[in-house]
């Protein structure tokens, strides 16, 4: 049973990275972080990946558009409820087109009928959306990820 243990730490102790140093972009990944979170799909254009930057930059706009569309609402920092304060959360996820809705008093109405509320929903999963976007351009300019 000792053989094994051992055998399996000399094994992970020795593992290599998925890519190789030499793979790696020559990109900042905070640069690709914050491009992305602020311009869907700005951080794989910064890596030199356009057809997936354009593919996410369609996805969240489409989806923030539709929300808006919807008369979706827009949520504000400062209220105390809960839920609001997690749709606060999810809709910073959006960057500048959450900045540009506020700017804009877009969606500042509370949901009334469904389709409002399913404007809000669309809003808030851009948002997600472009979250996860942006954490994966970083991954992909540290090299943790391959492409």
């Amino acid at each position: 049973m000792k053989l094994v243990s051992s055998t399996v730490m000399a094994t992970s102790a020795t593992a290599k990275p998925l890519v190789p140093a030499a793979a790696k972009p020559a990109v900042s990944p905070l640069l690709c972080l914050l491009a992305g979170w602020l311009v869907p799909g700005a951080g794989h254009f910064v890596l030199k990946k356009p057809i997936r930057g354009a593919l996410l930059f369609l996805s969240v706009v489409a989806m923030f558009a539709i929300g808006i569309g919807l008369a979706g609402k827009i949520y504000q920092p400062n209220t105390g409820d809960l839920l609001d304060i997690l749709g606060f959360a999810g809709q910073l996820g959006n960057g500048l087109l959450y900045v540009l809705a506020r700017v804009l008093d877009l969606g500042h109405a509370s949901a009334q009928t469904a389709t409002e509320d399913y404007g809000t929903k669309f809003i808030v999963v851009a948002g997600l959306l472009n979250i996860v976007s942006a954490v994966d351009a970083h991954s992909l300019a540290n090299g943790r990820k391959a492409s």
